[in-house]
């Protein structure tokens, strides 16, 4: 039977949804609402489809669920326990994209709505799907290298891409949790999935070095990059008029709410941090030594295992280099990476591990999650499809991070929620 899907919050997040259901998996489901604060918005998506949806405003979600079986969640991340308790409580499904909430009341109100509802939630924490993230996790099955004891893990977002977090919505801890919350959620999730266990105890250190209120050596900065003089010379200064989407889904959508989708990197009010470092103990007593930078030259990650029989190592350039046009025109840059899997068991040398790519965006991992979502997990031994309490674990970690970074404490982590330890 053909599902009844309803997209809330329709911004850049909704199109991976939307593109699904209207093509490869229109045998699954079919998009029967939109929900939107913004009709400029639902209207842009709304003009892609070959039959136009009936567009919602929130103040009228409880009469949408009643047309539904599930909702898909891209809303703004302060909103999302809001559409997730109304909808698990209605009885519908619900897709929610990461993270699931940004703070404890969000996670304590989503796992009572969730233990008392029949519905089903999934976080699609499209990082488990990356095939080359779903072999670390065969590699540490296997046990080739026995026990882990000890995880490194750098990410490092580049210029283009960690710069746009601090042009949007994101800048302000209370719309997305901070980055600690945003972007590292993916990244814990990896590391509990990876693990199999779940965090214990937490410690941090974070600042904003780098964007936020520009230091003199800057000089005078523009509000927004709209309109602004440098723009076409200025690397941070995005072009909102050169992507047709973006166009559409903000400049023109402006008008109705007053939300800046460029807003510049350097102007006042970013209350987020763009540098943090993090350490977590795990139940099973395995350690994470984390760091997360925004501002670096290029874009990638890099993960180290240390387990009692050897070590697995991870290096992955997603960008090699972030080119100054790229704020300009969304087509430029060199954009080859690299991925290299490693694994080295003790007395024996250094063995390259092949990663199978398939196809479609993320190596093919946007195809499989897309298959989980609308067709079901079937028999998945890596058991990629995330629930309610993967979403849970993941936010409480970025929770505690940012907690320990403005108490200097370190913090407790328990199934209930977050407490401050010593």
């Amino acid at each position: 039977m053909t599902r009844r899907y309803a997209v809330v919050g329709l911004g850049h997040r909704a199109q991976l949804y939307i593109d699904a259901l209207v093509g490869d998996w229109s045998d699954a489901g079919r998009i029967v609402a939109f929900c939107d604060t913004n009709r400029t918005r639902m209207a842009f998506h709304n003009a892609r489809l070959a039959e136009p949806v009936p567009e919602y405003h929130p103040d009228d979600y409880a009469k949408l669920l009643t047309q539904v079986d599930a909702v898909i969640v891209t809303t703004v991340d302060a909103t999302h326990a809001d559409y997730v308790c109304a909808a698990l409580d209605a009885g519908v499904d619900v897709v929610v994209e990461k993270p699931l909430t940004v703070d404890e009341e969000g996670c304590r109100r989503i796992a009572d709505s969730a233990t008392r509802s029949g519905a089903r939630l999934i976080v699609t924490f499209n990082y488990r799907y990356s095939p080359r993230n779903s072999a670390v996790r065969e590699l540490i099955a296997s046990g080739r290298i026995g026990r882990v004891t000890a995880v490194h893990f750098e990410w490092y977002l580049d210029t283009i891409h960690g710069a746009d977090y601090f042009r949007r919505w994101h800048r302000r801890r209370e719309s997305s949790g901070g980055l600690q919350v945003h972007k590292s959620t993916h990244h814990f999730d990896l590391v509990n999935w990876w693990l199999g266990s779940s965090p214990a105890l937490v410690f941090s250190q974070a600042s904003l070095k780098f964007y936020g209120s520009p230091p003199e050596s800057r000089g005078e900065r523009p509000a927004r990059s709209h309109g602004a003089p440098g723009l076409g010379t200025d690397p941070f200064l995005l072009d909102l008029t050169k992507d047709p989407r973006l166009k559409g889904l903000y400049l023109d959508a402006e008008h109705e709410d007053g939300y800046i989708r460029d807003q510049d990197v350097f102007a006042p009010g970013v209350t987020i941090d763009d540098t943090m470092s993090v350490m977590v103990r795990y139940a099973d007593d395995a350690v994470l030594t984390y760091a997360l930078n925004a501002y670096a030259p290029r874009e990638g990650y890099r993960v180290v295992f240390t387990g009692t029989n050897g070590r697995i190592e991870l290096d992955v350039v997603e960008r090699a280099w972030a080119s100054p046009q790229a704020a300009i025109d969304p087509t430029a840059g060199k954009t080859d990476g690299i991925e290299r899997l490693t694994v080295q068991e003790h007395w024996k040398p250094v063995a390259e591990v092949p990663i199978i790519q398939g196809a479609g965006g993320h190596g093919g991992g946007d195809t499989l999650l897309l298959n989980d979502v609308f067709r079901g997990p079937g028999d998945d031994p890596l058991a990629r499809q995330a629930g309610w309490r993967d979403g849970i674990r993941s936010v409480l970690t970025g929770v505690a991070a940012v907690r320990s970074a403005r108490t200097g404490l370190p913090v407790l982590l328990t199934e209930e929620g977050t407490a401050l330890a010593g």
